[in-house]
């Protein structure tokens, strides 16, 4: 399974045998998982459609995450199926209604001979030919009953879920593919997004530039956009998209992701508006640069991402005094916990078919706990990392009132001058994605950068 290369050849053979890799991998991980748990099998749906409360609208369906892995999600349909049952070939039961009001996403052949798909035009018959398959057996159903589907098996068993999850952490080759074009299509977004600000566009114009750019709708990202100006980048997740525009312009944080195929991308970045005035904030986002640079000299197989967010804030801690925000000795600030104002959020999560991918708190397939330290609750990823685990690291310095003032009235050592002077610019994140290799990691997101400006 490990690919120690950071891009495969594009030719369509290859491509077509790692994804054909990719769904003999997955089948004996459910095949292994259902042997330990004692099931016959397991159904996996792909959900259903919802609408707005009192409406005959809806979102943009989006197929149920354990679906994805074997469908990518511009083939999936409504009411889809697929039945895994050890050693046998795994089922696809897809729908294909007769619809002149929307468009029927085609049949996914390229899974054949992989998959068995299995078509039907109308809802109640794929449920028919589904019943057709019960046989008595102990089955899983994985996803949200459609209310008539009760008798197919368990919802959501809890040491089958345990076992899937775990190992979604680690990336089969053909995954690996999807991500590098998910970075791809985040740093091409990236890198419009920071030319629409140094022309001073407003949050909106960003985003817009941002979409185009990336050749994604709105529907289509892995998560809502980030485009944050000035003091909006003390808000972590903000996602107003201001029409108007700032005034003055001083600084960009941007989390903006790539869709490939249901997997994703995950990328931040922070820019400083050019010139003296806005040259304090431009170090800081220097500094916070060779700051994650360490970090990510840190990762290797054994490490416990818990570890590694411990590092960062004892790193935070010495950029602060470095940078004269903290004005005490270096004891003093860890004594204190001055960094955990200024970096309230996780060092980094799991990523793959969800952006904050499931999985981050288990110690084992069999789903033993692994709690974030109390110390640090909103740590996503705490686990041992291992080869061809994708994740995020994303160090932060915010500059949020309602977390520092309290240390203002505490007479914390800080500089308040200069924090005063810094509010109007929120703060600074970089994210980037990571593949851990046997030695070191494959950064997904500056290989990708690097593509998309030589395109």
């Amino acid at each position: 399974m490990a690919d120690s290369g950071t891009e495969e050849s594009t030719g369509q053979g290859k491509l077509s045998a790692m994804r054909q890799a990719h769904l003999r991998d997955l089948n004996e991980r459910w095949a292994i998982a259902a042997a330990e748990h004692n099931f016959g099998g397991a159904w996996i749906a792909a959900g259903d459609e919802t609408l707005y409360f009192g409406d005959d609208q809806g979102p943009a369906f989006k197929p149920n995450a354990y679906f994805t892995q074997w469908v990518p999600p511009e083939f999936a349909v409504p009411g889809a199926h697929i039945l895994l049952r050890p050693g046998r070939q795994p089922v696809l039961f897809q729908p294909t209604p007769v619809d002149y009001w929307h468009a029927v996403p085609p049949v996914p052949e390229d899974l054949q001979p992989d998959v068995d798909i299995r078509t039907f035009t109308t809802r109640g018959a794929l449920l028919a030919a589904c019943r057709g398959e019960v046989t008595g057996e102990r089955m899983a159903y994985i996803g949200r009953s459609m209310g008539s589907n009760e008798d197919f098996g368990e919802p959501n068993p809890i040491p089958l879920l345990s076992h899937a999850d775990f190992y979604r952490a680690e990336k089969t080759p053909w995954e690996l593919h999807l991500m590098r074009q998910a970075s791809e299509v985040g740093a091409r977004g990236h890198q419009a997004a920071e030319g629409a600000f140094l022309q001073r566009g407003t949050e909106f114009d960003i985003h817009m530039a941002y979409l185009m750019a990336s050749a994604q709708t709105e529907a289509q990202l892995p998560y809502a956009n980030i485009i944050a100006l000035n003091e909006h980048a003390a808000i972590l997740h903000y996602t107003l998209h201001d029409k108007q525009h700032s005034s003055p312009p001083r600084s960009l944080l941007i989390d903006a992701g790539g869709n490939a195929s249901g997997y994703a991308s995950d990328i931040t970045r922070t820019h400083a508006t050019p010139g003296r005035d806005h040259q304090v904030f431009a170090d800081l986002i220097a500094a916070m640069q060779l700051h994650q640079d360490k970090l990510l000299s840190s990762i290797e197989p054994g490490l416990r991402f818990a570890d590694l967010h411990v590092q960062m804030h004892e790193q935070l801690t010495d950029l602060l005094i470095a940078s004269d925000i903290a004005q005490c000795s270096v004891d003093q600030a860890r004594q204190l916990r001055l960094s955990d104002a200024f970096c309230p959020h996780g060092l980094g999560h799991l990523l793959g078919i969800q952006v904050h991918d499931v999985g981050g708190h288990q110690a084992d397939p069999s789903g033993t706990p692994a709690p974030p330290p109390p110390e640090y609750p909103t740590l996503r990823f705490t686990r041992e990392v291992r080869q061809d685990y994708v994740f995020t690291v994303e160090p932060g310095l915010y500059f949020i009132e309602s977390l520092l003032e309290p240390l203002r009235a505490a007479g914390a050592p800080l500089n308040w001058r200069l924090i005063d002077s810094l509010w109007g610019y929120g703060g600074i994140r970089i994210e980037d994605n990571v593949r851990v290799l046997e030695r070191g990691i494959e950064n997904l997101t500056r290989d990708a950068w690097l593509r998309a400006a030589n395109d």
